[in-house]
């Protein structure tokens, strides 16, 4: 039983080392920042990045305004989740291409809006079943949908519009 301090000592090591790996491979400290570019690391999210570059938003609003909580620990526990949820899917291939906003971080955007534009919207959005402001204005933050995957798929429009019965266009 000598060997067992040296053997979990070598196992951890090699752990940390290829944990450290990674970490670095990934630019794992950039998304500790605000900085958009840092969104864009992964080569799926290029064009969610040039489209917001375009949009109405672009001068006022970055990937951190809109789409992580306003408060500290929310905003680290969605990055932690985030960041399992991307780092694991990534490299599994086991994400929809295009992606698709999940729930928890539709309600963040929601709740991005908002926080942003409360002097504007608060009766609306505190209203029973009131509309995801996506819903009608789905191009303030990343431009027109062309470019980004297509039209609207099903799974998408039940989380950003639920209840979407159409408006007589197409998104």
């Amino acid at each position: 039983m000598r060997w067992a301090p040296t053997l979990a000592a070598v196992t951890f090591g090699l752990a940390a080392g290829i944990a450290g790996v990674g970490f670095q491979y990934a630019e794992g400290l950039s998304y500790l920042s605000t900085d958009p570019r840092a969104c864009a690391n992964c080569h799926i999210m290029q064009s969610q990045f040039d489209s917001w570059q375009k949009s109405s938003h672009h001068g006022v609003a970055t990937c951190v305004d809109c789409h992580l909580p306003h408060d500290f620990v929310g905003k680290y526990v969605a990055k932690a989740v985030n960041g399992w949820n991307h780092s694991s899917g990534f490299t599994l291939q086991n994400f929809p291409e295009p992606i698709v906003i999940t729930p928890p971080n539709a309600k963040i955007l929601q709740e991005s809006c908002e926080h942003c534009h409360e002097a504007l919207v608060h009766q609306t959005a505190a209203a029973e079943g009131a509309p995801r402001c996506v819903g009608c204005h789905v191009s303030a933050g990343h431009g027109e949908k062309v470019g980004l995957g297509g039209p609207w798929h099903e799974e998408e429009k039940s989380i950003l519009m639920p209840g979407h019965q159409g408006a007589g266009h197409e998104h």
